[in-house]
């Protein structure tokens, strides 16, 4: 069989030039801003341009462009190595910027695939994320008159593949981190993940529970290093009250205990502007201006071969499930009370 794989990302400006259009396009989805079309239009407009000047920094400390591509370009190549016993070509859809879904769904169409899998590279689902990047598709899917049996993966937030990876990550990172510690200092790990507004969550969107729930299954996996750690939630950008704490906020409660830290990216699985420059760069000089006695921060999966083995077998259990939605566990894997949940649509139009 010929399979398609679809790789969903956020991605990010391939030059300085596209810094600000990529923004306006982030700001300007319904599921970001959540207003009427007028009033979004205006205020994406506003955020966007209120942040441009430290936008367009913080990408020249890239080389004025996100390696966003790149990684997932590579993550791609490899899962394809891994899958090729199915057929599988990988194809990249992201979001705000190129390649596009429309994009994409023309090179999947020349390949006339015999099924397509939809998997997003957020292994935590969030309307703002995945809900997103599934609208997207669908709706540049029907205008090509694209017609093949589709999966989509809706999260895999603690399938125990992908929990395993990043639990290897992180003890690699300790055990890094220890080495450079002075003897009696205390180190505890901080899951960072980007935030939402408050008001997200409360309408039902399934990601902070995601989240926390994938910190806690890593946890269980390192609980013989006897380390503590907490969830936090980085990179606000709008006006509303976001989730909390905030990883600013967390930094400064560990400078305040004399304890060191060390960050875990819980919910990027590529390095992009958000680990490169918000956790290594800004973070890490607060951290150092508060006198916190150690920062580090953990790797994210990128191509590393354990990541990748993983996808794969959530990818080959996906086919398996076939034509439709699906999480990493088959049906749904949030609670009820989780109403954003993609599958509380499936279950409306039943």
């Amino acid at each position: 069989m010929r399979t398609a794989i679809v790789l969903f990302n956020l991605g990010g400006p391939d030059r300085p030039e596209s810094v600000q259009k990529f923004r306006l396009n982030l700001f300007n989805d319904p599921a970001i801003i959540r207003a009427p079309v007028f009033i979004r239009f205006w205020l994406s407009r506003l955020i966007a341009a209120r942040g441009r000047q430290a936008a367009e920094a913080n990408y020249a400390l890239l080389g004025g462009k996100s390696p966003l591509l790149e990684l997932t370009g590579r993550q791609a190549r490899a899962l394809e190595t891994d899958l090729a016993d199915i057929g599988a070509k990988c194809f990249i859809a992201m979001r705000y910027w190129h390649p596009f879904a429309a994009e994409t769904v023309q090179g999947v169409q020349t390949f006339a695939p015999d099924r397509v899998l939809l998997l997003p590279l957020y292994p935590q689902f969030s309307t703002t994320t995945t809900g997103s990047s599934l609208t997207d598709w669908r709706e540049q899917a029907a205008k090509a008159g694209l017609v093949a049996p589709t999966t989509s993966l809706c999260c895999y937030y603690d399938d125990p593949g992908y929990v395993e990876s990043i639990a290897a990550l992180v003890r690699e990172a300790v055990g890094e981190a220890r080495a450079e510690l002075a003897a009696g200092v205390e180190l505890r790990l901080i899951f960072s993940a980007h935030g939402l507004p408050e008001s997200i969550i409360e309408k039902g969107d399934p990601y902070q529970m995601q989240v926390e729930a994938s910190a806690q299954a890593v946890m269980a996996r390192l609980a013989d290093l006897e380390v503590e750690f907490q969830v936090s939630y980085q990179s606000r950008a709008t006006p509303q009250k976001w989730i909390s704490p905030s990883t600013v906020e967390a930094i400064e409660q560990a400078a305040a205990q004399n304890i060191a830290v060390l960050l875990v990216p819980i919910a990027f699985v590529s390095d992009h502007i958000e680990t490169l420059v918000e956790l290594d760069i800004e973070n890490a000089e607060l951290a150092h201006r508060l006198g916190v006695p150690g920062y580090f921060r953990s790797k994210v999966p990128n191509d590393d071969a354990r990541f990748v083995a993983a996808l794969a077998r959530i990818s080959r259990r996906a086919l398996e499930h076939g034509d439709g939605l699906c999480s990493h566990k088959g049906e749904r894997a949030c609670d009820v009370a989780r109403v954003d949940c993609p599958w509380v649509r499936v279950s409306d139009a039943a």
